[in-house]
């Protein structure tokens, strides 16, 4: 093996163990996509690398060996855009259980690096399609999953999904599931999303919030589970200034709430509704 190849492959593991990964080919997804072929050309500047409280720096070089680490890279300096750190996204995309053959849908996908390593995973046999808002980072993603027929990229704002997907990932903060989310979502299947509220002293483009995990049962049943707390950068066109409004008080009320189910059917709100909305309600009730 080259060096670079070897490098891949010690990334790889290193991930594999940070995130405690169980999806089988997700570690030889992680060490077989070219990381730096969805990045600018180098120098690279990162984020994270072996302290996270430390202030994005550069690397001395475009050797790419510098992106094979547990930090987020830029992939677009001047906007301060980066590509999200490798333990994080790769333990989500752990929670998705991807199998060989699934389809999956990615929203707010970059320029398509974790939407390749996905697609690497479910295989020939199944589907990726990879959209993102932005029509600079969306051609970036057309080109760079060119190469992988089994993966689509799309230039959307995600909120109309007409075909049915096993498992789903948002990429960006949002206030709430998508009615065509849910609708879309297989039975089986999965969707993970980050709901967040703005937080203004992160700036304008950033949010903080929990990472919700949906799953839908084969009778239709959708179960909800917050996992943890995240900030990340606010989706476009997916917020609700309402529901952000009843988020943030929800989560002043209880910040890591144990959700039971969640509810499409009108009904009045309840001491166990912790989020309460016209369109779905997030409940602690009993079931």
């Amino acid at each position: 093996m080259t060096d670079l190849a070897e490098r891949r492959r010690a990334y790889a593991r290193a991930i594999a163990e940070a995130a405690d990964l169980h999806t089988p080919g997700l570690e030889d997804a992680l060490a077989t996509v070219p990381r730096e072929q969805f990045l600018p050309p180098g120098p690279w500047l990162v984020i994270g690398a072996g302290d996270a409280r430390q202030p994005p720096a550069m690397t001395p070089d475009a050797d790419p060996v510098h992106v094979y680490q547990d930090a987020s890279v830029a992939i677009d300096p001047d906007r301060q855009l980066f590509n999200g750190a490798p333990s994080f996204l790769a333990r989500m995309i752990d929670l998705l259980t991807l199998k060989p053959g699934a389809r999956v849908l990615h929203i707010g996908a970059g320029t398509g690096y974790y939407s390749a390593v996905m697609a690497h995973v479910v295989g020939p046999s199944g589907r990726l399609v990879a959209t993102e808002v932005d029509e600079v980072l969306a051609s970036d993603t057309t080109q760079t999953l060119a190469a992988t027929p089994w993966a689509e990229a799309r230039h959307s704002d995600s909120t109309r999904i007409d075909e049915p997907f096993d498992a789903i990932l948002v990429n960006a903060g949002v206030t709430h599931p998508q009615e065509s989310w849910l609708d879309a979502l297989a039975p089986g299947g999965r969707l993970l999303l980050p709901m967040t509220v703005a937080m203004p002293a992160m700036g304008p483009t950033l949010g903080k919030g929990v990472m919700v995990l949906i799953s839908k049962a084969t009778d239709g049943t959708l179960v909800p589970e917050v996992l943890s707390f995240v900030g990340i950068y606010s989706a476009i066109g997916l917020r609700d200034a309402g529901v952000e409004a009843a988020l943030g008080q929800a989560m002043r009320r209880t910040s890591f709430p144990n959700l039971t189910r969640l509810r499409r059917d009108d009904h009045p709100q309840a001491e166990g509704c912790w989020l309460h909305t016209e369109r779905f309600c997030l409940s602690m009730e009993p079931v």
